[in-house]
Parts: C-alpha cells; sequence; structure tokens
C-alpha cells in the first residue's frame, strides 16, 4: 500500500495551499461582499470587512516561499499585496459606507485579476493536493436480524 502511495515536492503542497487560501479569500469576500458594507453602514463596526479577509498567508514561512520559484513567488506577492491593500484600507477608511462599497467594487476586480493571475501560475485549488490512504481493517462484524412479529388476531 505504501508503494502506492505518491510523494508530493513540498514546493507543491506550498502552491497547492496558497491557491486553496485564495480561493478561500475570493470566495467569502464575493458571498459577503454585500453583507459586510451593509454591517459596516448599521453597526459601525469594521470587524465584519476585516474578518473575510482572514488568511492562512499571514502564518507561512519564508523557507516554504523559498520552494516557490521566482514568477510563483511574484504572483503570489502581487495577490497578497493587494489583499493587504484592501485590508488597510477597510480598516482606516473615513470613507461614507456607498463610498466604501463603490471602492471594494474596484478592488474586487482588481483581486479578481491577481486571482485568475495566480491559479494560471500556480495551479487551481482543485489539484491533486497531498493523497491521503486510510487502510481499514475490520475488527468485528456484527449482523442483526430483524424482529419478526406476530401479528395479533383481533378479538
Amino acid at each position: 500500500m505504501a508503494a502506492s502511495r505518491r510523494r508530493l515536492q513540498p514546493a507543491t503542497r506550498v502552491r497547492h495551499l496558497l491557491a486553496i487560501d485564495a480561493n478561500n479569500v475570493m470566495a467569502r469576500l464575493a458571498a459577503r461582499q454585500d453583507s459586510m458594507v451593509g454591517l459596516f453602514s448599521r453597526l459601525r463596526d469594521r470587524e465584519p470587512m476585516l474578518a473575510v479577509l482572514d488568511t492562512w498567508f499571514d502564518t507561512i514561512t519564508f523557507t516554504e516561499l523559498s520552494t516557490l520559484d521566482p514568477a510563483e513567488q511574484k504572483s503570489v506577492n502581487r495577490f497578497y499585496e493587494l489583499l493587504a491593500e484592501v485590508r488597510w484600507y477597510l480598516a482606516y477608511t473615513e470613507d461614507m459606507p456607498g463610498q466604501v462599497q463603490l471602492k471594494l467594487n474596484s478592488n474586487m476586480r482588481r483581486l479578481e485579476a491577481a486571482f485568475r493571475e495566480l491559479v494560471a501560475v500556480i495551479g487551481p485549488p482543485e489539484a491533486d493536493g497531498a493523497r491521503v490512504v486510510v487502510e481499514v481493517k475490520v475488527v468485528s462484524k456484527v449482523t442483526r436480524q430483524p424482529r419478526r412479529t406476530r401479528a395479533r388476531a383481533r378479538r
């Protein structure tokens, strides 16, 4: 079984995780873009806008990023740098909610373009990641026969 297990290079795993992370951010933004600005407008709280932009990228190490080739590093950097700009804007803007929505729409188009480039360079999030092989051994088998019930005669 171990012979059939495919070993992926560290760079392949890093690419795959970055693609998944970027895809998650873009999916959250697309799904929550209108409601996050609405919450900001109603509650005057920036946290709903910033939570949508949460990413794993902050936890990646230089060593892991160095496994990518320079073109991949540039593409990853462009996407996450733009994401950081959007985060900064949302965290510190003094704009009214209508202007925030317009700016967010504009930034969303830029992020979508950067995300398409990222996926073109490092691969899509659906690409094969590390395969997980699960070996199952039956320990015991319990079979139950359904109870037979007799029909009661009515009196």
